[in-house]
């Protein structure tokens, strides 16, 4: 899921709030150009507008002037302390400042509520999503590898949103958790049946919780979630300690051919194969498997990404390689 459009949120000046309005209808026409000298106007009557600066650096840079682009979009990320529109995430894919910014709890939870209704439908019929199939896949494959049956007292689902990956694993699983930033993606979950637990939380604050009141899981499971985060440290870190002493953490990333992670054009995160590797090492995972594969189509085309399958490093079995 993509976004990088403002959502109107008032100036408190209502006229303000019409000339910027009356820009985003003649940006709809066609006229960009007349719709950023009417934003122009518009920040000079309100000049903590964040909305009308990010959308006076969209049309900017759709106009090709970047650095008008990025003048606006600093604007609007010093006008929006808690970066609604993410504005920090245009300023990284124009190059300036960090260039791995992490995405704040607002702009995600904003992001996913808005998108949560359709959301089912956007993955399933428009991107061709199949992260949870595969999840399922690896996980099958690893418990027969480890001669165990596919079955968990407990499962764990991080960033569970509508319950796709959930809906995927229940069959083969006694108590089923789900943890999601969004409420309106946990009250779409929750319309399924198919969690005993339903949490809204960040995944870190989650995972301290846990912690503190001892919980183990015998699978942690990550859909299409840490796409959204620049660093993964803190959860695996968190997935380790309430991993069972012979449980499962599967989970997906998008990936690209370096190390570390990259923002990507579409404002996703990709994270190299050898980061990956190490985040798990430094939290005393290591991985039984490590394959290739595309989890979701952008714009038609396949997403290079990893679908991965890890154990506390005193049980794992030697790693299997990468497939193409």
């Amino acid at each position: 899921m993509t976004d990088t459009g403002p959502l109107f949120v008032s100036s408190g000046d209502l006229i303000a709030d019409r000339r910027y309005k009356w820009a985003l209808d003649q940006a709809s026409g066609g006229d960009f150009a007349g719709a950023a000298d009417i934003l122009v106007q518009t920040v000079a009557l309100a000049p903590n507008f964040a909305t009308a600066w990010f959308a006076l650096g969209a049309i900017r840079d759709r106009l090709g002037d970047r650095s008008g682009a990025v003048a606006a979009f600093e604007q609007a990320r010093d006008a929006d302390p808690q970066d609604y529109h993410g504005a920090r995430l245009q300023l990284a894919r124009l190059g300036s400042g960090d260039t791995t910014p992490a995405m704040s709890e607002t702009y995600v939870r904003r992001l996913f509520d808005q998108y949560a209704a359709r959301y089912d439908a956007a993955l399933t019929e428009h991107l061709a999503y199949r992260g949870p199939a595969l999840l399922r896949q690896a996980v099958d494959e690893a418990m027969r590898a480890s001669h165990r049956p596919v079955r968990f007292g407990s499962m764990l689902d991080l960033g569970c949103g509508t319950g796709l990956a959930g809906a995927a694993l229940r069959s083969v699983v006694d108590r089923l958790v789900g943890v999601d930033l969004s409420p309106a993606m946990i009250a779409q979950a929750a319309t399924k049946n198919l969690y005993d637990r339903l949490v809204a939380s960040d995944l870190t604050s989650f995972l301290t919780d846990e912690i503190a009141n001892a919980a183990t899981y015998d699978l942690v499971l990550a859909s299409d979630v840490f796409v959204y985060v620049n660093d993964l440290s803190p959860i695996v870190a968190g997935v380790a300690r309430v991993l069972s002493s012979d449980g499962l953490f599967a989970f997906t990333v998008e990936t690209h051919l370096g190390d570390g992670a990259k923002l990507l054009p579409t404002l996703r995160y990709a994270h190299g194969e050898p980061y990956i590797r190490r985040t798990l090492g430094e939290a005393g995972l290591a991985p039984v498997s490590i394959a290739r594969a595309a989890v979701r189509s952008e714009k038609g085309v396949p997403v290079d990404s990893l679908v991965v399958i890890a154990q506390p490093s005193t049980t794992v079995h030697p790693p299997a390689s990468s497939g193409a």
